[in-house]
């Protein structure tokens, strides 16, 4: 198959995946009245499960021995699992409590957050525009929290939860698939998971049953529903160019506004479009700065290659 073919079967994948995590609102929604810690519960447990299947079939499954043989590893992966279920459990409270356009804003902010991890973590150094992109991110949000009378916590956490998140999984490496990395990270939550569901059904808060024959059903697919967009990704990953990746992102908080706006029927004051202006602002001022990097950098390496070909013997 020729590159060409591969790049648009990559961004296919990478379209689908963002879709998919754009469409998440009405999926959730669709699960009131379970509570957001039931639904995290029920999303790590049928997740688990859906990825063992699949590392079974495809014999995959004995790369967990080797990671619990490596504690520093395991250590990572556990920050990691803990931060993801914080990203979900935020998530699916803001859906549930009718705030998805502030968890839309959380994934709007998530690349300025991400930035800004590199310089405090990893020492980064920032270019002037990136530098900018998150001078107004941070207008942005002083803005907001003066608007909402209050720090939008949910848009905040979300960001800082997953860039956090994007952060442990550097540190962990490459060393693992995304099927293998989804997988030990829902082995490290599932004995919560299944206390949680224990203790909704022995305190009567489980909503499992009693709720038409469809609410367990959709319960259950909230593995498939975690699993397959992540796998799309990573198909998307391996075949497209990291600046395709960081545009195609942006599809999921713009889909999710839309939801909360046009189906979930949210409002959005004047004041609250100013905030968000703001932020798209940030994030157009970040996107042209990478792809000018983009470019600076493929300039350089073909100049770095014909230098190396003139210089070789004939």
């Amino acid at each position: 198959m020729s590159n060409e073919d591969e790049t648009r079967k990559g961004t296919l994948y990478g379209f689908l995946a963002y879709l998919a995590w754009g469409m998440f609102p009405l999926y959730f929604h669709a699960l009131i009245p379970a509570g957001p810690w039931e639904i995290l519960a029920h999303r790590i447990l049928w997740t688990l499960l859906l990825c063992v299947v699949l590392l079974g079939v495809t014999r995959h499954l004995g790369f967990l021995r080797s990671l619990f043989g490596d504690l520093k590893r395991l250590g990572a992966i556990s920050i990691a699992a803990v931060l993801i279920a914080i990203n979900w459990v935020v998530y699916v409270l803001a859906v549930t409590t009718g705030h998805v356009t502030e968890a839309s804003l959380g994934y709007f902010l998530n690349p300025l957050v991400t930035v800004m991890l590199g310089v405090l973590v990893l020492g980064e150094k920032l270019r002037r525009m990136q530098w900018l992109a998150v001078a107004i991110g941070v207008i942005a949000c002083v803005y907001l929290a003066v608007d909402y009378g209050s720090p939008p916590w949910i848009s905040v956490g979300l960001a800082l939860s997953f860039a956090a998140y994007g952060l442990m999984k550097k540190r962990v490496g490459g060393r693992l698939t995304a099927l293998e990395g989804l997988t030990a990270e829902t082995v490290v939550l599932a004995p919560f998971a299944a206390v949680m569901l224990v203790w909704l059904g022995a305190t009567g808060r489980s909503t499992w049953s009693g709720n038409g024959s469809w609410h367990p059903v959709l319960l259950a697919l909230s593995g498939v529903a975690t699993a397959i967009p992540l796998l799309l990704f990573a198909a998307a990953a391996r075949r497209i160019p990291l600046s395709t990746i960081g545009l195609l992102q942006f599809m999921t908080p713009v889909i999710q506004l839309l939801c909360g706006v046009l189906v979930l029927g949210e409002t959005m004051s004047a004041g609250r479009w100013v905030g968000f202006g703001l932020v798209w602002i940030a994030l157009v001022v970040l996107t042209a700065d990478s792809l000018a990097q983009a470019r600076r950098t493929r300039r350089a390496r073909r100049a770095t290659a014909l230098e190396t070909s003139a210089a070789a013997p004939t």
